[in-house]
């Protein structure tokens, strides 16, 4: 295309900057190009005529901000602003693209599939695909061979569509009418999938309903309130987890949540680790108290970090006592290391752990403990962790306190001798 100057380069030939003029006619001619296109290629002709026009509009002088009069913009301004119109006027006319559409229908796709739908919202989602799959198959002329009947199935559904319109190879000036169809029919889709029922659309009590929480209680044993407590009641005594698991992910409340983790604790079910090893990284007491009932040693990389330096004493016993609970000799040195913490509670702790963890490469450091520290309360627990071990090393360290000044130490002492002559009257 040209202006009849036959201008195609964004200087003038002496190398000056190019004719303000110049580039107003050319602007012209490209808005007059732009009325008349009628196909892609055309439309191609005028982006790169735009596209010189650019360059020109670049090569003119800056305004000038000192001098620049407020009233009046300067022709660089003036003609980029026209430059840009001309261009988005451009992009406005191009299309309809087969690409726009599978792009959307990608996007409706990964929603179904992301979505987790109500029974309702399910079927509905099925349906509206299984409509649109119709009107694709009848736009394309092509045998789109799926009829879903759930969520998951019409996202397979989809997939085929998009695969179907590829296949196609719809041009946007040969298959204008083909591809406006299947945007339409896409639009259409779009807003019924928005309008399907989704479970987070439910409240609480629905979704508990529609799980099914609310199916145990009767009227005979609904004694509680709020009903929640009788159901979690229920579930602990027949050993099921998972309705306590789905009122402690549903309930916002502090005292049923209290409730929740109580009943796990007295359960310790395997069932509950996912959930309270990812509470218990949030540092929730609670949490690792079920995580030590457990008994799961992978929980051992979560709670550790806790116990590496001295914090809160409350925190770090109830941690420790998991440790010693889930038993595993990956902790012990980490759990010796608190034998000389400064909080007794936590010295304490941390013997009791060792004795239940039951690794013999702590027997030493207990038997320090029980002559040098100067709690009698962490002496005797040093003297129970050497008798939980129950080795004969560690049976003769804490046999050797049957007069201490502590009556505690006194009784695991007795104990340890009674052991050692069990076993030694086992032995003959």
């Amino acid at each position: 295309m040209s202006n009849g100057d036959d201008e195609t380069t964004a200087t003038d030939s002496d190398g000056s900057a190019p004719d303000p003029e110049k580039i107003v006619d050319r602007l012209d001619a490209i808005e007059e190009s732009l009325e008349a296109a009628s196909t892609e290629a055309e439309l191609d002709d005028i982006e790169a005529e735009l596209d010189v026009v650019d360059e020109e509009i670049e090569q003119l002088p800056a305004p000038d901000e000192d001098e620049a009069d407020e009233d009046e913009e300067s022709p660089r301004v003036r003609l980029q602003e026209r430059a840009d119109e001309s261009r988005e006027e451009l992009e406005e006319q191009r299309g309809p693209y087969a690409s726009d559409a599978t792009e959307e229908i990608e996007s409706i796709a990964s929603q179904i599939t992301d979505t987790r739908w109500t029974e309702q919202g399910d079927a509905d989602v099925a349906s509206a695909v299984e409509t649109f799959v119709e009107t694709v198959s009848g736009a394309i002329e092509t045998d789109i061979a799926h009829e879903p009947t759930s969520a998951d199935e019409a996202a397979t559904a989809l997939e085929a569509a998009i695969d179907a319109v590829e296949s196609a190879q719809l041009h946007p000036d040969d298959n204008t009418e083909t591809i406006e169809i299947v945007l339409e029919a896409t639009e259409t889709l779009q807003t019924e999938i928005d309008e399907a029922q989704e479970w987070s659309d439910l409240t609480v009590r629905k979704q508990l309903e529609r799980q099914g929480f609310y199916d145990v209680l009767t009227p005979k044993n609904r004694k509680d309130y709020p009903p929640e407590l009788t159901v979690i009641r229920i579930a602990e005594s027949d050993n099921d987890p998972e309705p306590i698991l789905l009122a402690l992910d549903k309930l916002a409340s502090e005292f049923m949540e209290e409730n929740c983790l109580d009943a796990l604790a007295r359960m310790g079910p395997q069932a509950a680790f996912e959930e309270m090893n990812q509470r218990a990284q949030r540092r929730g007491q609670k949490s690792i108290e079920v995580l030590g009932k457990i008994g799961d040693d992978r929980a051992v990389e979560t709670l550790v970090p806790f116990i590496e330096e001295d914090g809160d004493p409350v925190l770090q016993t109830v941690t420790l006592k998991a440790l010693g609970e889930i038993g595993s000799e990956e902790a012990t040195q980490a759990v010796a290391n608190r034998l000389v913490a400064d909080s007794p509670s936590v010295r304490s702790a941390a013997a009791k752990a060792l004795g239940r963890i039951g690794d013999t490469r702590a027997v030493e450091p207990l038997a320090e403990q029980l002559d040098d520290d100067d709690d009698d309360t962490v002496r005797a627990s040093a003297a129970w962790a050497l008798n939980r071990i129950g080795t004969r090393t560690a049976l003769e360290h804490a046999s050797d306190y049957d007069d201490d000044r502590s009556y505690l130490v006194q009784a695991e002492a007795e104990r340890a001798t009674t052991a050692t002559a069990d076993n030694d009257a086992e032995a003959v």
